[in-house]
């Protein structure tokens, strides 16, 4: 049923009765069980329903008429790009489109007025749960991300898994989202590392391959094959200027931006909104 079905009661009320018979009877029949009571379910229904339709209307045709009128819209995504049900890594995925493709599905938007998608990156790797990971830290420098970086999942509290900045990944998804430009985060995170690895390959049975494998197995028995650059002492934290970072942190988001082939647009150097080096505005 459509949450728009409630907006007209009679035509609810036949539609909520054809679906309770049809699922009280699997209850009964099938899993032994009491029904569950339809003039309760549609009295809440109903109820609910009074209280969501001011805030139901037409979001396409709402999307675009800003769009016609010049104003600023921005789409967020939830989760990562390597997640999503059709290109990421499955079976250990999410069950929709994770990409910047699917603001266009979800909301009507037609593919050709995104004009800009900003790529979240962080400034090394997490994954939360299962899956290949193939720059996957298990020593201090992961406990050092990890800790540094709170990295704990926002809903379960699940520590996440922590490693170097994989780019044969993140090639992968800046490609599959068209992305403009990058926001590295938590940049902050890598003070105080005398030096620091990227992944800009995986060996895979003895040979070298520049994108990920077909298939989470296979993605799995890759190893990451790195380039090391020297890490650096002082704090970034807090800082807002591009000029006011150590050298060597200007020198390892140049060889980011240099080996995925797409400027870095943001940098984020603490949680604070205000935090940030603004290199490029999305909407300027």
């Amino acid at each position: 049923m459509r949450l728009g079905e409630l907006l007209d009661p009679a035509h609810f009320t036949e539609r909520l009765r054809e679906v309770m018979e049809y699922h009280n009877h699997a209850l009964q029949h099938y899993f032994k069980a009491d029904p569950v009571d339809y003039q309760q379910v549609l009295d809440e229904a109903l109820a609910q329903g009074e209280q969501i339709a001011p805030m139901v209307t037409d979001i396409p045709g709402l999307l675009h008429r800003m769009r016609r009128e010049g104003r600023d819209i921005m789409f967020e995504g939830a989760q990562g790009a390597l997640l999503d049900i059709d290109h990421g890594t499955y079976p250990f995925v999410t069950s929709s489109n994770t990409t910047a493709g699917g603001a266009a599905s979800g909301s009507g938007i037609g593919p050709r007025h995104i004009d800009y998608v900003l790529g979240i990156v962080k400034a090394y790797t997490t994954r939360v749960g299962a899956g290949p990971f193939p720059t996957e830290l298990f020593d201090a420098v992961g406990e050092h991300l990890g800790e540094k970086g709170h990295e704990f999942g926002a809903t379960t509290g699940r520590q996440r898994r922590c490693g170097w900045l994989d780019t044969v990944a993140l090639r992968r998804s800046l490609d599959i989202n068209s992305v403009t430009g990058m926001c590295i985060t938590k940049l902050d995170v890598l003070d105080g590392l005398d030096t620091l690895k990227i992944a800009v390959s995986y060996n895979l049975n003895g040979q070298r391959v520049d994108t990920p494998p077909a298939g989470a197995d296979l993605i799995e028995q890759c190893e990451p094959e790195y380039i090391e650059m020297p890490g650096w002492s002082e704090s970034t934290f807090g800082i807002k200027s591009f000029e006011e970072l150590p050298a060597a942190a200007k020198a390892y988001l140049g060889k980011v931006e240099e080996l995925c082939e797409t400027p870095i647009a943001i940098v984020s150097t603490g949680p604070d909104r205000a935090e940030t080096v603004i290199l490029k505005h999305p909407f300027e």
